[in-house]
């Protein structure tokens, strides 16, 4: 392994956008190993010991705060920066107390993602203001507080929202309405 090289694993879900971030990525210096979802990820991390991650928040319905633990466990000096759709300020606070050193809101530059990824000065971006947000993209954090909460149990977590488990299921398999992404 050369010393040069900068070890990058991308965790998330959204098959075209991981795969179009890992070449503008790898465009930039970085040697880049991708993961669809938390098993995969875990396990190519194991393999591939990465300095820096880079980890999508929803994850098909699971909370990507649930994998920063994991991940450090396995990397314990990984640089781990959350990337996601469904910014908020708690989600954020609880993502950097997690580990993670930095929080960005999608849409974000390639330029912005390099930034966090090397740099140690950490600061919250311009998260949207909650109360700007939809409902849809409200009711969408609630849950996936609470998800958090429960440890990622759909089951528990069906419950403490007074809700059916399916209802639940198919609330966590929707993309968030008028979700887009920009490289």
């Amino acid at each position: 392994m050369n010393d040069e090289e900068r070890h990058l694993l991308i965790i998330d879900d959204d098959d075209s956008y991981r795969e179009v971030l890992s070449r503008s990525l790898s465009r930039r210096g970085f040697v880049v190993a991708t993961a669809a979802g938390v098993k995969e990820g875990l396990e190519i991390c194991g393999r591939h010991d990465p300095e820096y991650i880079l980890l999508d928040l929803n994850l098909a319905g699971q909370s990507g705060l649930n994998l920063i633990q994991p991940l450090l466990e396995i990397v314990p000096a990984a640089r781990i920066v959350i990337l996601t759709g469904y910014a908020s300020i708690q989600t954020a606070v609880g993502a950097l107390k997690l580990g993670a050193v930095q929080y960005l809101p999608k849409p974000a530059s390639v330029a912005d993602i390099v930034k966090a990824l090397l740099e140690d000065n950490i600061e919250i971006p311009e998260i949207p203001d909650e109360g700007r947000m939809t409902v849809q993209h409200l009711e969408w954090e609630y849950i996936q507080r609470t998800l958090a909460e429960h440890g990622g149990n759909i089951a528990a977590t069906a419950r403490a929202l007074k809700m059916h488990r399916r209802t639940l299921q198919r609330k966590l398999a929707k993309k968030r309405p008028s979700e887009t992404t920009h490289l």
